[in-house]
């Protein structure tokens, strides 16, 4: 595993895939589950689908070689520093990742969103941006991994163990780290710029996140659900949608000790309506899917530290850092409609925020095709999403697209 360079220029990463495979991945957004072969040789499947692609692989591990379609490639060697270091109270265990060489590069932190993976493990970024050029610091999030402590969703303990992060980051790179940063996905577009605002960096990015609570991005997404499901223009619909959100975040107000009646009383009410069955949203399913034993005795850990009305804006108003935030228009967990509208009343303020939408992806910047029965299947990243986050950090001036996403990097675009 590792990352490699095509002798056409193209970069590869290969790294863990699940259930004993690998998985490939080009800046492209490209990427395919490998499976052994004859001959040993790794045949591919497109994304997650299973579906045959064509792509082969052979792998020199002896010689840091392989062929990725015939095409010969050279592992590049980067050099890792493992540590253990203290956060908030607790000690995690991170990787810092440089590009070879002597030269000063850029340095970027990846925050994790609310998975209870190993990121040291799983996150291939820290090879593929260090493949670009940018020193990478990954680490297991506290309660995963190889981290101590005890998991949460606290934003603000997430952030003062952000920023420790960085300081050892800086540590094990020395005199080669120049420019520093966040990159943070999904709940990590919560805790990077409340990082920034506790210790100033250079540059923040975030892939799918919101600029809206916990709560907020429930609701949108039970209108996003609706929408999809052809009921957007049903008042009647959406004001039951809603009722049910109402009884869903009383439930979660209180910790999850009462309201169980409200919400029994909501979904004996609307049932057998022809849209029940599209509401989903981000906590809603959850606990309409389960009885009342079940969430009292699991909900309370699923979530554990959320703050449900936690305010991104204030933060945002008061960071002056340069910030990217890359937004899938198709993202039925953390639907971007109302980011965009407060991103674009920041950029008119002012702020110095770059925007981009790669419309046809989900949430991860996922782009997918939909099965007989109505669920996502995930094939690719868009064309174009990883070269911008790269770009970004590496202080290059932006190119006007990036594969199908406009990028807004002014108020002039952000509208009236």
């Amino acid at each position: 595993m590792g990352s490699y360079r095509l002798a056409d220029g193209r970069p590869l990463d290969i790294g863990p895939g699940d259930e004993g495979r690998l998985r490939w991945r080009s800046d492209d957004g490209r990427t395919g589950a490998l499976a052994p072969a004859a001959h040993g040789a790794w045949t591919s499947t497109l994304g997650w689908t299973g579906r045959a692609d064509g792509h082969r692989v052979r792998l020199d591990c002896a010689h840091d070689r392989l062929r990725f379609d015939g095409m010969p490639g050279q592992r590049v060697r980067t050099i890792q520093r493992d540590t253990r270091f203290r956060g908030s109270g607790v000690e995690l265990a991170g990787r810092l990742t440089l590009p070879p060489g002597e030269g000063r590069v850029p340095l970027v932190v990846l925050l994790h969103g609310a998975e209870h993976d190993s990121a040291l493990q799983r996150y291939s970024l820290q090879r593929e941006f260090a493949n670009a050029g940018i020193a990478t610091f990954v680490y297991d999030k506290r309660g995963t991994g190889a981290s101590g402590g005890r998991y949460t969703q606290d934003y603000l303990t997430l952030a003062v163990d952000a920023v420790h992060a960085l300081d050892e980051a800086r540590r094990l790179g020395g005199a080669r780290i120049g420019r520093v940063g966040y990159q943070g996905g999904s709940q990590g577009g919560w805790v990077a710029p409340l990082a920034a605002r506790i210790a100033p960096v250079d540059f923040v990015v975030v892939g799918f996140g919101l600029a809206v609570s916990p709560l907020e991005e429930d609701r949108e997404a039970i209108g996003f659900d609706l929408r999809r499901a052809g009921f957007g223009d049903d008042a009647a619909a959406m004001a039951g949608a809603m009722a049910i959100a109402d009884a869903t975040a009383a439930l979660i107000d209180s910790g999850f000790a009462e309201g169980y009646e409200r919400l029994a009383a909501v979904k004996a009410r609307y049932a057998q309506a022809p849209w029940y069955p599209s509401v989903r949203g981000n906590f809603t399913w959850y606990l309409l899917g389960n009885d009342a034993d079940t969430i009292r005795r699991d909900a309370p850990g699923l979530v554990r530290g959320v703050p449900a009305h936690y305010d991104p804006m204030p933060v945002l108003r008061g960071l002056d850092t340069p910030q990217l935030w890359a937004l899938g228009g198709e993202d039925r967990d953390a639907p971007p409609g109302e980011t965009l509208r407060r991103l674009a009343a920041l950029q008119r303020a002012g702020k110095p925020i770059v925007r981009a939408v790669f419309a046809r992806a989900d949430h991860g910047l996922y782009e997918f095709e939909t099965a007989a029965d109505g669920e996502r299947v995930s094939t690719r990243q868009p064309d174009g999403y990883f070269r911008l986050m790269a770009d970004f950090i590496l202080g290059k001036t932006l190119q006007p697209r990036y594969g199908e996403a406009a990028v807004c990097a002014s108020a002039a675009c952000a509208g009236g």
